[in-house]
């Protein structure tokens, strides 16, 4: 199904613990660019904006001489309502092809305005009116495809994605300055469906059903039988809304958008290679955060922090410098990859990035003195609901403790969730309120107080003693 990665992974090295720092699309990506904890770049939930003095590794990398460029989704600022993403002036893109998706139909969305010029009449077919309203309520309320899921391959957001990185690597970029370029696909994210040859690739019966056990959500924070009912605090269809059948054609749906994001990374891949710029590039594949999928009789994301939200794919490939075919099982986390990227360049990090690079251990280093924690944290961060939710994960070694805060921060019911990952890596079995796992619990959130004491933002430098 996904050939190009696998490659890409065989040829480089798998960090198999990768760990994001929210898992939701706005405060994940502003960790990746400012290479801090939320808490401390401020873009806490979807729909807020980074703040404009925090320092991007991209702006970095420009002012060092890369020549940088963005195609696709962006998402550190809000894009409702059929607006343009607005830009931090601290972001150093030279080429900034911003398209949130193909289901806003903001007339900046660069995708739309490249589907008007390629495929005018399909388009005006999916797009009859002329004001191009937000149509993103929309896409979270299909349970299935939508028109724009299952257009011809050549005219699919993802292809477009593909078809704009290929120029820059062939024709955009400056030819005597080192480039960076981020190719931003959309997919998969709900709404799902693909092209029609690349949902026939998927064997919906073939696919493992959704990682969960009939009444497992009674011994879980009462939040999760919420969200069962109802997805994204009641904006989009809960678990509850669908059927087996319709839950298996979801998770095949879902199969084949990540088929047809594979086959689109193959073609930037060959470009590349053809480009003669291969040996010489670092190649970063990763994401945002995960899905549900119905594992734990969930849909989409939100405030549950299972593995299948927050644990991410994470693949470095750089031929003669990183290891081939190697595996890491180091706790990682998004606020490593800014200070990867800059390394590579030879760029010192950021003076405020809280990050390591990961380049040492892609090489074969021990990584002994690797930090031995990942820290997520969601904070009222997605759709809100009539009361905030406020949790947080931590993973120490095979330990996983998430606490859903409660009384002061949103005045809801203090919960949680402690799970053993090695016995049980699927994450069913609660052992928060277990007797035998109290002390466990008790020190986790011990530790837990004390990470977040030590990753607070103490960028400023003192000048005097007073």
């Amino acid at each position: 199904m996904t050939p190009n990665l696998d490659a890409l992974a065989a040829e480089g090295t798998r960090f198999d613990a990768c760990y994001v720092q929210s898992p939701v699309c706005s405060p994940s990506r502003a960790s990746l660019f400012t290479g801090t904890y939320p808490r401390n770049h401020g873009l806490w939930a979807n729909g807020v904006a980074l703040p404009r003095h925090h320092d991007m590794f991209t702006r970095a990398l420009a002012d060092a001489g890369y020549d940088c460029g963005m195609i696709g989704k962006q998402h550190l600022a809000t894009c409702e309502h059929a607006v343009t993403e607005p830009r931090s002036e601290n972001d150093g893109y030279r080429v900034f092809e911003w398209s949130h998706s193909a289901q806003n139909r903001s007339r900046q969305n660069a995708y739309l305005q490249w589907l008007s010029h390629a495929f005018p009449k399909l388009h005006d077919e999916i797009f009859p009116d002329e004001g191009h309203p937000s149509n993103a309520g929309a896409g979270n309320k299909a349970k299935g495809p939508t028109p724009m899921n299952t257009v011809p391959v050549e005219a699919h957001f993802s292809h477009w994605v593909a078809e704009r990185s290929i120029d820059f690597i062939e024709t955009e970029r400056r030819a005597d300055e080192p480039f960076f370029l981020m190719a931003n696909f959309f997919d998969p994210h709900r709404p799902f469906g693909a092209p029609e040859e690349f949902r026939a690739l998927i064997d919906a019966d073939g696919i493992p059903p959704p990682i969960r056990v009939e009444g497992e959500l009674a011994e879980k924070p009462s939040l999760q039988s919420a969200y069962s009912k109802a997805s994204y605090a009641g904006a989009a269809p809960g678990f509850e809304d669908y059927s087996k059948a319709e839950i298996r054609e979801l998770r095949a749906n879902y199969f084949a958008m990540i088929a047809l994001v594979d086959h689109e990374i193959g073609r930037i891949l060959a470009a590349l290679e053809a480009s003669g710029e291969m040996e010489n590039t670092l190649i970063v594949f990763t994401s945002d955060h995960g899905e549900m999928l119905g594992d734990h009789s969930q849909l989409l994301k939100g405030p549950m922090l299972y593995d299948a939200c927050t644990r991410v794919p994470l693949i470095l490939h750089w031929p003669g410098i990183v290891s081939e075919g190697a595996r890491r099982e180091e706790l990682v986390q998004w606020i490593d990859l800014s200070a990867t990227y800059l390394d590579a360049a030879g760029c010192p990090p950021l003076a405020s990035g809280q990050g390591a690079s990961l380049l040492p251990m892609a090489r074969g280093d021990a990584g002994e003195d690797w930090r031995d924690f990942a820290l997520c944290e969601y904070r009222d961060s997605g759709h809100p609901g009539k009361r905030p939710v406020h949790s947080s994960m931590f993973r120490r070694g095979d330990w996983k403790l998430v606490v859903c805060h409660g009384d002061a921060a949103g005045g809801r019911k203090r919960e949680g969730e402690l799970y053993h990952i090695a016995d049980d890596p699927g994450e069913l079995s609660n052992l928060y309120a277990d007797p035998a796992h109290r002390e466990t619990r008790r020190r986790l959130k011990a530790e837990l107080l004390d990470v977040i004491a030590a990753t607070e933002d103490r960028s400023a430098p003192g000048v005097a003693n007073w």
